[in-house]
């Protein structure tokens, strides 16, 4: 693992992107993880314990470590963006597609990386030599992800340490009420016993996707628990990384789908 610093100023020096060389041959494909945590902590087996996953695909790897609470929204954004960015600029020193660049998360990850795909407003990013790199990556991949502003089904701490005086307009951050004409295709799991994060977080952003007419693979396994991450201890569940590989081949490695 090899670590870099997202941003130049001093302030930001915790802010950084960890990077994974895959253990074959490169395939060209980037995947940049948010790991999950509710926008207060960052879960480690979310993070590097997908990028070795991940490495074994032939896939290049980048964990981030993102502003959490106390910061507050746009932080967590920006260094998303900023990360995206900063992946592109460096593809050909990383031995990657810069057309291949997708986002992965987990939980409160999972909406920081459906919000990377979906909010397209103006957060005050620095004007720099990255910027001009685009931050709309190629495709994502949600795992139980945290995604609906809506209080029968959301996840209030997540909403809460991200957006804080913000809170009241919450709606304006929920992926799923955001989804346009360029947000990425998707590949989404999660579970229905899942009683942290409601399933139905998944199906909202499917049927948003579907009406967009973006491609979208989702999976819903009948139980398993929260925050699993690569679900070693469920066999069944688990199998939700040997389909994420075949869509990952049948979109981005061999038929280039998109």
């Amino acid at each position: 693992m090899e670590r870099f610093k997202l941003w130049e100023k001093e302030l930001d020096n915790a802010v950084t992107i960890d990077y994974y060389k895959p253990l074959q041959k490169s395939n060209g494909v980037a995947l940049i993880i948010f790991p999950g945590g509710g926008y207060r902590c960052l879960a480690n087996h979310e993070g590097e314990g997908y990028a070795h996953l991940l490495n074994t695909f032939g896939i290049t790897s980048f964990v981030v470590n993102y502003r959490v609470a106390p910061n507050r929204f746009p932080c967590p954004l920006l260094d998303a963006r900023r990360s995206v960015r900063f992946v592109r600029a460096n593809a050909e020193k990383f031995g990657i597609n810069k057309n291949k660049v997708l986002v992965m998360g987990s939980s409160a990850g999972g909406h920081l990386t459906a919000l990377l795909c979906t909010y397209l407003e103006d957060i005050g990013e620095e004007h720099d030599e990255l910027y001009q790199e685009d931050f709309l990556p190629n495709g994502q991949i949600l795992c139980y992800p945290v995604i609906s502003s809506d209080e029968s089904i959301y996840h209030q701490g997540s909403y809460e340490n991200l957006l804080s005086g913000l809170y009241k307009d919450k709606e304006k951050y929920s992926p799923d009420l955001l989804v346009n004409s360029t947000t990425p295709p998707a590949f989404v799991w999660h579970t229905a016993e899942d009683c942290v994060v409601p399933c139905v977080n998944s199906y909202r952003y499917a049927d948003a996707l579907w009406k967009q007419k973006i491609p979208c693979e989702l999976h819903v396994f009948p139980e398993g628990i929260h925050g699993l991450g690569v679900a070693p201890q469920d066999p069944h569940v688990a199998q939700w990384v040997i389909l994420l590989n075949n869509w990952l081949k049948d979109f981005f490695i061999f038929n280039n789908k998109v």
